[in-house]
């Protein structure tokens, strides 16, 4: 029953991945579809979650075409209200990666249905954990057995006074009652070994399961997001005012810290955009800045005291600029919708199971790349038996030494 219930859980949880769909879908489908607007095809939330045939979506994202040219009735009937506009056919996506799509969409639009749900958090499976199945199911288990075990030693109890009447030998009643005792039954019940063994058994998985889950998690702070000395808004300034990442975060191009902005940087418009924010005024007060005479005192300046979110630790080593310039990685991967958060929080786990994962899912683009150009130069060399240098391999990056 333990593996039956095992399987099926696993299969359950297998069945569609929430976060390789986000993937597959900014990066295939954000061109044409939204999930909750209509952009040049439909809202997707709606369509998907109202159309329940998964095998006839699968067949249709991965070529609609070919369901168009065989006068398919419903294929037709998207295609005709359309305008007859032809959709991309991605023959390229397995079943599984359709699926992943679907779940992730539907999963979008249940939570923007949700009253008080926050879309700007979606839930990741795959740290979910066992799922509520299996968790029922191994408690029904336990119950299960443990009544077996009280109807057996029942069982045992009158085998064993049939033997003794057959045999006749007459138990006899105690004249007088002896004393109650409190702690009969857990007497009785430690002289049976087998119960006892089966407690002692379930003590040890349970106390072995909780330390796994409370070891596995130390030191993670998935969702931390701590209060900021300035409210500073991602969703206004990279969501609404279309502001790049690089812009304030120009080491992410360049250095392994992707570097918290200067606020120099900050002056460059709110010398003049919101002045009379108290928000804004926190800056004034940092640089020693007076807006009536535009001047600074440097005597006044003091630092913003920043907390910092995203932590690896000291062991862990990770170059941003190898990541986002030669890598080609969006931020959003790693730190999620930042173009939706009013106050920043950690999105990704950040453990290393995570990073593995993504490093075996993700393609490398090695056409005009300077990175892989130079590998690829110096394998040349490797092969005509010409001088190679470690500097030729990126010995001279200061990375390479200094963390």
């Amino acid at each position: 029953m333990v593996a039956g219930l095992a399987a099926y859980s696993v299969t359950a949880n297998a069945q569609a991945d929430v976060a390789k769909g986000e993937a597959i879908f900014k990066a295939k489908c954000t061109a044409c579809h939204k999930i909750e607007q209509k952009l040049i095809g439909p809202a997707l939330g709606p369509q998907l979650t109202s159309e329940t045939d998964d095998k006839y979506l699968i067949k249709w994202i991965q070529n609609n075409q070919a369901l168009i040219a065989a006068k398919d009735p419903k294929a037709l009937k998207i295609y005709n209200e359309y305008q007859q506009a032809g959709m991309s056919v991605f023959t390229e996506l397995s079943d599984a990666d359709v699926m992943n799509i679907i779940t992730y969409v539907r999963e979008e639009h249940k939570k923007a249905s949700t009253p008080g749900g926050d879309p700007s958090k979606p839930v990741t499976p795959e740290d979910n954990g066992p799922s509520e199945l299996l968790i029922w199911g191994l408690l029904g288990v336990v119950v299960i057995a443990f009544i077996v075990i009280l109807v057996l030693n029942k069982v045992i109890g009158t085998l064993e006074r049939l033997l003794l009447k057959n045999k006749n030998i007459v138990i006899e009643e105690e004249e007088e009652k002896a004393p109650v005792d409190r702690f009969a039954f857990l007497k009785k019940v430690a002289k049976n070994k087998k119960l006892v063994f089966f407690l002692v058994l379930c003590f040890v998985v349970a106390s072995g399961s909780w330390s796994w889950v409370t070891m596995w998690n130390t030191n993670m702070h998935q969702g931390y997001q701590p209060v900021q000395p300035i409210k500073y808004s991602h969703e206004l300034h990279a969501g609404v005012m279309k502001i790049e990442c690089q812009y304030c975060h120009s080491g992410a191009f360049k250095s392994k810290n992707a570097s918290i902005p200067s606020l120099n940087v900050c002056m460059n418009c709110h010398k003049v955009v919101k002045t009379e924010s108290p928000e804004i005024h926190k800056i004034y007060d940092a640089l020693g800045y007076n807006p009536e005479t535009s001047t600074y005192d440097a005597s006044k300046a003091k630092p913003i005291q920043w907390v910092r979110i995203h932590n690896l630790p000291d062991f862990a080593y990770f170059n941003h600029s190898q990541h986002v310039t030669v890598g080609g990685i969006k931020c959003q991967n790693c730190h999620g919708p930042i173009e939706t958060m009013k106050e920043v929080y950690q999105y990704s786990p950040l453990t290393m199971k995570w990073c593995i994962q993504c490093h075996k899912r993700t393609e490398v683009n090695g056409k005009g790349n300077a990175y892989y150009d130079n590998l690829l130069a110096a394998h040349y060399k490797f092969k005509k038996g010409e001088k190679v240098t470690a500097a030729m391999m990126g010995g001279t990056e200061c990375a390479k030494c200094h963390y």
